[in-house]
């Protein structure tokens, strides 16, 4: 018989796998159990995971805001040093009460660094806001609520203009907000008339936005306790969130470290504004500023609106192909940037006695930039915190103040606010390519 005809072989007995009676009991439809993010679990972790997440953002080259608590703590050191009244009572109140004007306007700077983008018409902006103010309030007689309400909404609809340039027509913002610092300083100037300057009444809001203090010591602890509740009654709601969520959530030994960290802040805080020779107590303008900051921290960073103009930041076409409606974050990004600049501008007309033709020029809009970089705001953008603000102005006005003590020239103090610029602006740069190189950027 040839092998034609001969019959194949039989083939190996193939066995199949007991398969089971019960339902789901394969690999394959086995629930998938839900990924969770490593970093995450530091919490969870103790002081040893929080160490090791430190340590993995340093070598990353995310620096967040250490650079600037560093740069605080030496700036104290060396200029307490030099002349031993720079942490005096007085001192630090002035301190505080220059930091708010211009800390407000860097407030707004914050949110158009954030799209990546600049804002050159700030100075010019304050200058129209007090210009608008001083003019109604105090040449046509308007009622002080009315003449400021209006001067703000003047700040937030030339934003808003420049923001519709930008987004509708297509023109870079560097150029519409140059535009508008020459043109805004114009009507500045034709608004304020021959006379170019007006007096700040006496007991008027604006002159009490800087020249008013709590001298009841129970308003200073009084702030100091609702911000030490408020800090504490966050964590606790964001834990209690995450619990809800099957997330890993602070354990309340961490809560209470932190809260005890805040309350001790606040509280010497406080205890300076009320208590050391010299103390006027709680100055209105800082409890100003930190109302902005802390609405401005909150819109940033809970709500949605927030959380676009940071996808808006990182990259708009992404952001478009996501569904966010780009030319309204940028319009209005640039509208509370001139509202909190004609907002700031009120506080400078309060410090320097009135309004001027030439208020908000020279190097406002220099240092109100460089608040927000030195801070930690990242100029490339997608970047960066609203808290900024108040820690790039603390480092600029406590080398301002330090080198008044000092009895330096004007020009010794833009030299080292330029120096203080570049060297923040370099470490931003630093960082980013690290992170890059990280993979983390």
């Amino acid at each position: 018989m040839s092998d034609l005809t001969k019959k194949p072989a039989a083939e190996p007995e193939q066995r199949s796998a007991p398969v089971s009676k019960e339902p789901f009991a394969t690999e394959a439809s086995a629930a998938p159990v839900p990924a969770v993010d490593p970093r995450l679990l530091v919490r969870e972790q103790g002081l040893k995971g929080y160490w090791t997440e430190f340590s993995r953002k340093i070598r990353g080259g995310e620096l967040g805001s250490l650079p600037v608590i560093i740069g605080l703590i030496v700036i104290a050191i060396v200029f307490q040093a030099q002349n031993d009244k720079f942490l005096s009572a007085s001192s630090l109140t002035n301190i505080a009460v220059f930091t708010s004007g211009l800390g407000i306007m860097a407030v707004g700077i914050v949110f158009v660094l954030l799209l990546g983008e600049i804002d050159l018409s700030v100075g010019s902006v304050a200058g129209m806001g007090a210009a608008v103010w001083a003019v109604l309030n105090v040449s046509n007689g308007w009622g002080d609520w009315a003449s400021v309400l209006v001067a703000v909404l003047s700040g937030l609809v030339i934003g808003a203009l420049h923001g519709l340039f930008f987004a509708k027509v297509g023109v870079p913002a560097f150029v519409v907000t140059l535009a508008g610092f020459l043109g805004w300083s114009g009507l500045q100037i034709w608004l304020m008339g021959k006379e170019g300057s007006i007096n700040t009444p006496t007991g008027g809001i604006v002159e009490n936005l800087t020249g008013y203090y709590f001298e009841d010591k129970a308003a200073a602890y009084a702030l100091a306790l609702v911000a030490i509740v408020a800090y504490a009654g966050s964590l606790l709601l964001d834990t209690r969130r995450r619990r809800a969520a099957g997330l890993p959530a602070r354990p309340v030994s961490e809560i209470v470290l932190r809260t005890a960290v805040v309350a001790a802040m606040v509280l010497v805080a406080a205890y300076v504004l009320n208590e050391l020779p010299g103390s006027r107590g709680l100055p209105l303008a800082l409890v100003l500023f930190l109302a902005v900051l802390v609405i401005a921290d909150f819109v940033a960073r809970r709500t949605t609106f927030g959380r676009q103009v940071f996808a808006v930041g990182g990259s708009a076409e992404a952001a478009r192909r996501a569904g966010i409606d780009v030319d309204r974050i940028r319009i209005t990004v640039f509208a509370i940037s001139g509202m909190l600049a004609a907002f700031g501008g009120l506080f400078i007309a309060s410090l320097s006695g009135g309004a001027t033709k030439n208020l908000g020029s020279g190097n406002t809009l220099m240092l109100v930039i460089a608040a927000a970089v030195i801070g930690g705001t990242s100029l490339f953008g997608g970047r960066g915190k609203v808290w900024s603000a108040l820690l790039g102005m603390l480092v600029l006005q406590a080398i301002q103040q330090g080198l008044n003590l000092l009895g330096m020239a004007s020009e010794i103090q833009f030299m080292i606010t330029g120096a203080v610029l570049l060297a923040a602006v370099v470490i931003d740069s630093v960082s980013r390519r690290t992170q890059k190189t990280a993979g983390r950027a």
